[in-house]
C-alpha cells in the first residue's frame, strides 16, 4: 500500500460542500484505495470487519473515512479497538464519528477530541471515553 497523507495536513478532494462541511476531516473510499492501490471494496471490507472507523449522511450510499485514523498508509494502532469497545457499547457508526470529533471541553477554550486522543496513542482513554457515552 501506498503511504496516506497525513492526517494533520489533508485536504479533502471530490467532496460535495455539504459532505465537507459535515464530514471535514474524510476521505472517500475511492480516494483511499486509489492512494493505496487497491479496490474500494477492500476498503469496505475493512470497515465492516471494524478495522476501520466510518461515517455517511442520512440517506447516503457512500462512507466517508476519517483522514486521523490513518498513519503512513495504514490503520493507526488502536483503531480496530477502538471500533470494537464502540460496536460492544452499542454506539453505531455515525454517533462514534459524533463522539470522536466532538470537543472534550477539559479546560477553557479545549478543543481537544478523542480523536487527538488516538493520535497521541491514548486507546485505553479512548476506550473508556466510548463506553460512558453509550
Amino acid at each position: 500500500m501506498n503511504s496516506a497523507p497525513s492526517s494533520r495536513s489533508l485536504v479533502c478532494v471530490g467532496v460535495r460542500a455539504t459532505e465537507q462541511d459535515r464530514f471535514p476531516d474524510t476521505l472517500s473510499a475511492t480516494w483511499l484505495a486509489a492512494r493505496w492501490g487497491v479496490d474500494p471494496a477492500r476498503i469496505d471490507a475493512l470497515r465492516r470487519a471494524g478495522e476501520l472507523i466510518a461515517v455517511r449522511a442520512p440517506g447516503a450510499s457512500d462512507w466517508r473515512y476519517p483522514a486521523w485514523q490513518f498513519e503512513n498508509g495504514r490503520p493507526r494502532a488502536g483503531v480496530a479497538r477502538v471500533v470494537s469497545a464502540a460496536r460492544a457499547a452499542g454506539v453505531e457508526d455515525g454517533r462514534l464519528y459524533e463522539v470522536m470529533t466532538t470537543p472534550l471541553g477539559l479546560g477553557r477554550g479545549d478543543r481537544r477530541r478523542l480523536s487527538d486522543l488516538l493520535l497521541e496513542d491514548r486507546v485505553d482513554e479512548v476506550v473508556a471515553a466510548l463506553r460512558a457515552a453509550a
